[in-house]
């Protein structure tokens, strides 16, 4: 599977999720880092710098052979054009279920199983992946979430552990259940939830910061005080 989409919309945590539904392990590669086909395959014993590639360093950290792994976001691996396309032929021997069954890895030197390994990526764009790499997997694309949605995440599950963790208590941290839409969008619209994460916790801290110093006792935000708790 290929998850295309914007920062911020849930790749990772869908990959995450959908690890923990099938009840596998979970290990991610960040393909951002991947500049040569070596780190991906491995480099030869004969080599001082001897070690595998980050497929077998996966499968060794997840301990079993049938383990989850997110290959993200693949289109930025190597941006020098020769290097890209080397990448890509190796994603593809990777990737196929054809080809997959004896991957070979330069350090260990013996064809590879990797048929039973569910592989996942994700990437912000499609426009440098290979033809025959995007052939091989199923594209689903992930759109911006709405301000409805944004609201909803952001009172329903983000709110309450931003309250855990800051050391507050529920009720000494309440929203106008109306100023809602102003605190998901108080600076622009936003594809994902990070930034409306860290507005949450920006409120969190400045309000517990004032519990703490004996400035109140609990805070109700409402029209007339939000921009004061809103981070700069």
């Amino acid at each position: 599977m290929l998850l295309v989409g914007l920062q911020g919309v849930g790749k990772t945590t869908l990959a995450i999720s959908v690890a923990e539904a099938l009840g596998r392990e979970y290990v991610r590669i960040a393909m951002g880092g991947i500049g040569s086909t070596l780190e991906l395959r491995g480099t030869s014993k004969s080599l001082p710098d001897a070690e595998p590639g980050q497929i077998i360093k996966a499968l060794i950290k997840a301990g079993v052979k049938n383990p989850l792994i997110l290959l993200d976001e693949i289109e930025k691996s190597s941006g020098e054009q020769g290097l890209r396309s080397d990448i890509m032929a190796v994603l593809l021997e990777i990737l196929d279920p054809n080809q997959n069954k004896s991957f070979r890895d330069h350090y260990i030197d013996y064809p590879i199983d990797l048929s039973n390994v569910m592989f996942i990526c994700s990437a912000n764009n499609t426009g440098t992946l290979s033809a025959a790499l995007m052939d091989r997997m199923e594209i689903i694309k992930m759109p911006s979430y709405t301000d409805q949605e944004k609201i909803v995440i952001a009172r329903d599950y983000l709110m309450p552990k931003i309250i855990e963790m800051s050391g507050l208590q529920p009720e000494e941290l309440q929203i106008d259940p109306n100023l809602w839409p102003g605190v998901v969008r108080p600076f622009g619209f936003d594809t994902g939830i990070r930034s409306l994460g860290r507005t949450l916790e920006s409120i969190a801290r400045k309000v517990a910061k004032e519990i703490v110093e004996g400035k109140t006792t609990k805070v109700y935000i409402t029209a007339d005080n939000l921009k004061y708790y809103l981070p700069k």
